[in-house]
């Protein structure tokens, strides 16, 4: 029997995302990746090696660019409804952001040097620093791109893109790791921090010429201001349940991979004491990004929301087993299970809260992200880390001079704090499975 055309079962064809649309998307979002490697991970490191080893300070540094970085975010993407253009916003956020990330290296004491007022000055430099690198950066990159990202893309194609952009981190972390991770090392801060800020503002003068904004970008008709708080006022909370209940869920998952990531080269250089931790970082970030990049896919034709919790579920795997493993194979076993579930999460999370974000406030909503994704998981995990190590008191001495190392504990505070995404997901279930956007 034969089958009509019309009536003949085709396989789904996903919608094919434009050529210049990736090419934004990776560009700026890989070199901005490398920006936010600097800052989440190896600035710790050169507080840790030049200034203090103190965790609680590096905590205090991470939740205090959180809050710069949110208040930008909320500040710009609002600012960038208003007038309905991204593009300056990113282009001239990734100059400014690639100057003062330069200038990091410049702020450390002398070396030898161990008088509190001494040390006690450059802390507080240093978060000085970090804060206004943090405000041009997140008003550039989680503000104005992200929303470009939205505007750029539709439901149908978000997992694909979103689990892209949640490669490009680990690709980040790659590059630095086996490029650059040399200089730290060597003591060569100043010309580590340069080259990246330098590389983060030449992209921002090329994404000034690439970057096409949306001709359909919507706006509301509040004021500024009135724009600016519209996210945070329980009406809109009640009119978005869809919307806040998946922050709700990616700010669990945010603050679970909080207690561990500020600490996690220092893990692994101090305690583990792997001499080969970039090829163990490397291994870890490439798998991770293979299983990222495959999932996305699945991602997109399962259900985003649907893949959320098996994602959750492989990240707290690898996290138990980081607890438990000490060699440098098992680690690297275990850390492509945690850091690739934690991208599938993240990828799956991300795309979802594009589909519940009001056509006229996409600039809005990143600065609902900002508190859910960067503020909250920012503020509380690296002080659960801190707590964690200061309680487990393990130290070691480095050149007569005692010295806090981070231990294996904070992976399974971090699956405790993972395993709360639950509650949210439960709650989402029984509500209306609704796109609020296109």
């Amino acid at each position: 029997m034969s089958v009509s055309p019309a009536t003949a079962p085709t396989r789904a064809r996903l919608p094919r995302v434009a050529g210049r649309t990736w090419w934004v998307v990776v560009l700026v979002g890989f070199v901005g990746q490398l920006a936010w490697t600097v800052e989440n991970m190896y600035l710790n490191v050169f507080v840790y090696d030049t200034i203090t080893t103190d965790p609680t300070v590096i905590a205090v540094l991470v939740a205090a660019s959180a809050v710069a970085a949110t208040l930008s975010t909320m500040l710009v993407g609002a600012w960038s409804d208003r007038v309905r253009r991204r593009r300056p916003f990113i282009a001239i956020g990734y100059i400014l952001w690639g100057l003062t990330t330069a200038t990091f290296g410049f702020v450390q004491p002398s070396a030898g040097a161990q008088a509190a007022l001494v040390v006690g000055t450059a802390v507080v430099a240093i978060i000085l620093l970090d804060c206004v690198m943090s405000v041009f950066g997140s008003g550039a990159n989680d503000a104005a791109f992200n929303a470009w990202v939205t505007d750029a893309t539709t439901p149908a194609d978000r997992g694909r893109v979103d689990a892209v952009l949640s490669v490009l981190p680990l690709m980040a972390m790659l590059l630095v790791f086996g490029l650059l991770d040399g200089l730290t090392q060597a003591g060569e801060w100043k010309l580590f921090f340069a080259i990246i800020g330098i590389a983060t503002a030449v992209v921002g003068a090329v994404a000034w010429f690439l970057v096409r904004d949306a001709p359909g970008i919507q706006s509301s008709s509040d004021g500024y201001l009135r724009a600016l708080v519209h996210g945070l006022r329980p009406s809109t909370v009640r009119l978005h349940p869809r919307l806040y209940t998946l922050l709700v869920a990616w700010a669990i998952i945010g603050t679970s991979t909080q207690v561990y990531f500020p600490y996690l080269i220092i893990y692994i250089q101090r305690y583990l004491r792997i001499d080969g931790y970039p090829i163990v970082l490397a291994s870890v970030l490439t798998l991770a990004a293979i299983i990222s990049i495959v999932g996305g896919r699945v991602v997109d034709r399962v259900g985003k929301t649907r893949a959320i919790l098996p994602a959750v579920t492989f990240m707290i795997v690898g996290l138990v087993g980081m607890f438990v493993v000490r060699d440098m194979l098992s680690v690297i076993v275990f850390g492509t299970i945690m850091m690739g579930g934690f991208m599938l999460s993240t990828a799956a999370l991300s795309a979802s809260v594009r589909d519940a974000t009001p056509g006229d406030r996409v600039g809005m909503v990143q600065g609902l992200r900002m508190i859910f994704v960067v503020l909250i998981p920012m503020v509380i995990g690296p002080f659960i880390g801190s707590a964690v190590i200061i309680g487990a008191n393990e130290t070691y001495v480095d050149l007569g001079i005692v010295k806090q190392v981070p231990t294996p504990w904070i992976f399974p505070a971090a699956a405790v704090v993972a395993l709360l995404v639950v509650v949210p997901m439960l709650a989402l279930r029984r509500l209306p499975q609704r796109v609020d956007a296109a």
